[in-house]
């Protein structure tokens, strides 16, 4: 599968327009099954309570896995991406799986590479605290 965007289109500055990502505590629990981590800061309440926590939380890999689901659609190729990472600056508090959170992601092209590469900086939020720092993705495209 190749890039659909191209490398010639893309200008740096150009904004990729934010995308929400609803997550609810269905998910952490699926989640949990697929990577193996069943710390129970990710599903029960009552424990992340009595370990100081506002609540469960997301899986911080669950949260990058997030951004880079951004990234690999608006590529169009997952195989596009070459080099991603972040830091993880807050939580993703699920309060309860009726309202949920959301993670909104955006990002803008900060650099054209060689080799068709563009550098992309992605912006993570949920509700009011910016939940990745330093979030990037070299992209290779068409």
């Amino acid at each position: 599968m190749a890039a659909t965007q191209k490398y010639d289109e893309v200008e740096v500055g150009q904004e990729i327009p934010p995308v929400d990502y609803p997550v609810r505590r269905v998910n952490l629990v699926m989640y949990a099954g697929a990577s193996g981590d069943f710390n129970q800061i990710h599903w029960n309440e009552r424990f992340a309570k009595m370990v100081g926590l506002p609540d469960v939380i997301a899986h911080g890999m669950y949260t990058m896995a997030q951004a880079g689901r951004f990234v690999t659609d608006w590529a169009g190729d997952p195989g596009a991406v070459v080099d991603f990472g972040v830091r993880f600056s807050s939580m993703v508090v699920v309060p309860d799986d009726d309202q949920g959170a959301t993670i909104t992601v955006s990002g803008v092209v900060e650099e054209k590479l060689d080799d068709g590469q563009v550098v992309v900086g992605l912006t993570a939020r949920s509700g009011d605290a910016r939940v990745l720092s330093k979030a990037r993705a070299v992209v290779r495209l068409a």
